[in-house]
């Protein structure tokens, strides 16, 4: 039997603790932050956010650990069918390893050990982006995914490839690109929960 509980209750709460964690470390933040002069990871950085650096941290641990769970639930998209498999376990892959990527950046903050982090945050970057181009590839060969959302991932895709290619000093793509991603997450969640509901949850997404 297929659960979809998996998907859209570790997604929903990947998010919910995101952007919990990021609010309370922005509120303890000393000095003007917005996204034209700053790195999201600014709020981790314990050197200019010593009261709420480990509020983001954690965050960024435990959403990491909750997209782990969300990337392994993703098997309900298993429909047997070998291109479908292959397509799955570069999706489930990269993305297993974008969300270690991301909890090795918190565990190696913004300037305590920049070096390290900005090498977690490019990896972040690159396997979220075959993630992306993946899990928007499979859900485009399925009748009743829903297209948009599939098309969305695509969009989400090219902007983290663009950042991360060309735009990686430019503090609003990282925000762009970050933001889109959490959307994307948002949708699939949102989606699994309303096919779940409305199917059942032993069904697949390919079997609607």
């Amino acid at each position: 039997m297929k659960d979809f509980r998996l998907v859209w209750s570790s997604g929903f709460i990947a998010v919910a603790v995101y952007l919990i964690c990021a609010t309370l470390a922005f509120f303890q933040y000393p000095l003007r932050y917005s996204p034209l002069d700053n790195w999201l990871s600014d709020l981790g950085n314990p050197l200019m956010n010593p009261t709420g650096a480990s509020f983001y941290n954690l965050g960024c641990i435990l959403v990491g650990l909750f997209l782990i769970v969300f990337c392994l639930g993703l098997q309900i998209w298993n429909d047997g069918k070998k291109r479908r498999i292959i397509l799955l376990s570069i999706t489930q892959v990269t993305g297993i390893l974008s969300s270690l990527s991301l909890i090795a950046s918190a565990f190696f903050p913004l300037g305590a050990n920049t070096p390290i982090h900005s090498i977690a945050g490019k990896l972040h970057i690159i396997f979220a982006g075959f993630f992306l181009s993946f899990s928007a590839t499979i859900l485009l060969r399925y009748p009743r995914a829903s297209k948009w959302i599939a098309f969305f991932g695509l969009l989400t895709a090219l902007v983290n490839f663009i950042y991360g290619l060309f735009l990686h000093e430019v503090f609003i793509a990282e925000w762009a690109a970050i933001g889109m991603f959490i959307v994307y997450v948002l949708m699939i969640a949102g989606n699994t929960f309303i096919v779940s509901s409305s199917h059942g949850a032993s069904r697949t997404i390919g079997s609607l």
